[in-house]
């Protein structure tokens, strides 16, 4: 197989299915988070007890469990996908990504059913949890090894494509409710609308994946005997590949610290911290998001051509400068804000369109799957999806609205010291791992 080549001769037609099968799953998950975050003030009022305020913080808190239950996700999917094949898995976990975002929907309020409301709330996060622990790494590992060595960065690109399209169809469902209905049947029941959405898009995904063949990598490796070499994928993982572990969880703070302040807890803080309203602290996102879908795919590329590692490290140097700057420019009004986001936005989006090609290059395709399930997840867990609570909490804590900014300052820090123990993959064949 040469470097220009898709794996095992994979036809163009076959890869870009895989793409579409790949990116689909990726969202879904991600309208549920975009209907969450534009959600949460109507998902506080209806959901939760209390004022204002501290119904939102609960809100925020429920959003942030879902993600201390995708360590156990990972675990438990990793290995699985590692054994039986990337595609079972994916096909699974869909359906239940899906069916959890549904059931939200369903769920009656709290002056029906009193605690009954958050507590169902809680069980269903965790569920939407526990499957994404194997969706996500699962996907851009099947895009990964379907895309051609020297373009994987640019394939693995449109993963992210589907993550941003996912949260902006949620996010605009969910302002387009709420200009079309009025705050009064938002806060009543026109919420629910969104995540009833979500059964469709599940099905949709389902069909795609049930057309696509198991990944050439992970069947060229049955043949070699390598996946019944690692019948404990989990013990080999923490015994050979420990830096890389750590590594990986490394780059995954910054990342998804980044990602998760500036797509899910963006709304709130622009609403409750810099007094926009509630649809100006919607639409400027959503603006922001699709300007950084333009750009993935060139920043995809370029990583193909100049590797990964410098595209993540002008990503880091250039947060930790600007940011506190940035954050101040939001602050000054509507057009600060838009422009303060697009910047920033800009600065993020080599990290998120390099994910699919520089992570599962970290593993060996014999535990691949369990290693970025692993890694991923258990870094997401602890810094990225809680990363609207602490950073709500820092700023009552403290007073500082430029709190997110610090936090976000310390995580890039974290990926520059990650990004020393990383080895460049760029144009190098996917089964050789690290």
């Amino acid at each position: 197989m040469t470097a220009s080549n898709a794996p095992s001769g994979t036809s163009p037609a076959i890869l870009h299915r895989a793409i579409a099968a790949s990116a689909i799953g990726n969202a879904t998950e991600w309208f549920d988070y975009g209907i969450y975050a534009y959600g949460v003030s109507y998902i506080a009022a209806a959901l939760f007890p209390g004022e204002t305020s501290e119904a939102t913080l609960f809100a925020l808190a429920t959003f942030a469990i879902s993600f201390l239950v995708r360590p156990l996700g990972g675990f438990f999917w990793g290995p699985l996908g590692d054994r039986y094949g990337r595609k079972a898995v994916l096909g699974i976990t869909i359906v239940m990504m899906a069916a959890a975002t549904v059931a939200v929907g369903l769920i009656p309020s709290y002056a029906t059913i009193g605690m009954w409301a958050p507590v169902l709330l809680i069980i269903l996060r965790m569920v939407q949890g526990f499957s994404t622990g194997g969706e996500y790494g699962g996907a851009a590992i099947f895009m990964a090894e379907y895309a051609p060595d020297a373009k994987r960065g640019f394939y693995g690109s449109f993963l992210e494509v589907g993550t941003l399209a996912g949260f902006c169809g949620g996010a605009l469902l969910m302002l387009g409710f709420s200009l079309l209905l009025g705050d009064g049947a938002m806060r009543d029941w026109a919420w629910r609308l969104p995540f009833l959405l979500a059964g469709p898009l599940g099905f949709v995904g389902v069909y795609l994946r049930s057309r696509m063949a198991e990944t050439p990598l992970f069947l060229e490796a049955e043949k070699r005997e390598e996946a019944a070499a690692s019948a404990s994928p989990l013990r080999d993982l923490f015994a050979r590949h420990r830096i890389a572990l750590l590594a990986m969880g490394g780059l995954v703070v910054a990342l998804n610290v980044v990602n998760y302040t500036l797509l899910s807890y963006m709304p709130t803080y622009l609403e409750r911290r810099l007094g926009l309203s509630t649809d100006a602290a919607l639409a400027v996102p959503i603006a922001g998001m699709v300007f950084m879908m333009l750009l993935l795919p060139f920043a995809g590329a370029l990583s193909d051509r100049i590797g990964r590692k410098p595209l993540w490290r002008f990503s880091l140097i250039g947060l930790i400068v600007a940011v506190v700057p940035l954050y101040h420019l939001m602050g000054l009004g509507m057009a600060g804000a838009v422009i303060g986001y697009a910047l920033l936005g800009m600065l993020y989006v080599p990290q998120l369109a390099t994910i699919s090609a520089t992570f599962p290059a970290f593993f060996p395709t014999s535990v691949r799957f369990a290693g970025f399930a692993v890694a991923y997840n258990v870094s997401t867990s602890l810094f990225g999806g809680t990363a609207p609570a602490v950073n709500s909490a820092l700023i009552e804590l403290t007073g500082n609205p430029l709190m997110p900014a610090w936090v976000m300052i310390a995580a890039c820090l974290v990926g520059l010291l990650a990004l020393r123990f990383t080895p460049e993959t760029a144009g190098k064949p996917l089964s050789e791992g690290r």
